[in-house]
């Protein structure tokens, strides 16, 4: 039999923990044996109202399981102060679960500036201070564990919740470029798009349907992601109702011009067929390998550029 995952010694953060999926993902740690901050301010699904009692409950329900837990009630605007307590308690700090959440649906022609701008300071600005202020602490240990989420709406868009899909989105891509930072230091950082029964999800998703989304299938996940045997880093999976997948980046073959002759909007129309078919695909996993044909044709120059086959695998590896 497999031996368990264990967080025996190690200190982990979870935003928005007091309802839904941080719940879940901090009790399951706190079960595992990590030392949990539960950070909720305790609000509506808008964000608006507190109170303590939400982060309270979660910390005694870690405890009565034989737990170590500490409530913090600030907004994760302010993450300095969440990080803040995990130090001041426990004395370190070694995973980090952005998870804090609100919704501000509109379409987007009556979303407001509030709707945009609340949005982000929640989901994509709360993230960056949470993990700016652990970040020099993981730095100095050489080690940490950072998961983002993500979310569907930030991967393939939804009707009035452009505020939300942009934050979700750009969670994902901060999570991207900290891995590479992060990886000499091992410090993993991946984000996970998940569905699930939640104070969020109960707003937009049939009730039957929400009724089968085990907040725990996607704490499993997150557990896996923040243990230290995880090598995975700047990850993205989808996670919900039992199924689990890691996505990655399809991108067309493409129509190659040689460098130097003139390019008309004719001439893309005509090239429109091999630009958007994927009957061929290459999948970019980095911007090495993302801008390869972009620099093989220019290295090519007028001679040879073109329609000629480039050698993706070759090129990548003679880019500085």
């Amino acid at each position: 039999m497999a031996s368990e995952l264990r967080f025996d010694q190690k200190v982990a953060v979870i935003t928005g923990a007091g309802n839904g999926l941080g719940r879940s993902h901090a009790r399951l740690l706190g079960q595992r044996g990590a030392s949990v901050v539960v950070n909720d301010p305790g609000g509506d699904a808008f964000g608006d109202g507190g109170s303590s009692e939400v982060a309270d409950r979660v910390v005694e329900e870690i405890k009565d399981g034989g737990g170590d837990a500490v409530a913090s009630y600030d907004s994760v605007e302010v993450g300095e102060k969440i990080i803040e307590c995990a130090l001041d308690t426990f004395g370190r700090v070694d995973v980090v679960v952005n998870n804090a959440g609100i919704v501000r649906d509109q379409s987007f022609a009556k979303m407001t500036d509030e709707d945009w701008n609340r949005i982000q300071a929640i989901h994509l600005r709360g993230c960056f201070k949470v993990t700016r202020a652990a970040w020099p602490h993981m730095r100095d240990q050489e080690y940490g564990r950072i998961v983002n989420t993500s979310s569907a709406a930030g991967i393939y868009g939804n009707f009035g919740q452009a505020n939300y899909s942009a934050a979700k989105l750009g969670v994902f891509g901060m999570a991207r470029t900290l891995a590479i930072e992060g990886r000499r230091r091992n410090i993993l950082v991946n984000a996970i798009a998940p569905v699930a029964a939640s104070r969020l999800t109960e707003k937009v998703l049939p009730a039957e349907l929400v009724a089968a989304l085990d907040p725990k299938d996607v704490s499993a996940l997150i557990a896996f992601l923040c243990h230290e045997s995880c090598e995975e880093s700047g990850a993205l999976f989808e996670v919900g109702g039992g199924f689990f997948a890691k996505l990655r980046w399809e991108r067309a073959a493409g129509k190659t011009f040689r460098i130097g002759r003139r390019i008309s909007p004719e001439a893309v129309r005509e090239a429109w067929p091999s630009i958007t078919s994927f009957e061929e695909t290459t999948h970019p996993v980095d911007i090495v390998a993302a801008m390869a044909p972009i620099i093989a044709n220019v290295n090519y120059g007028t001679d040879k550029g073109g329609n000629e086959p480039i050698d993706l695998a070759r090129i990548s590896h003679e880019i500085p």
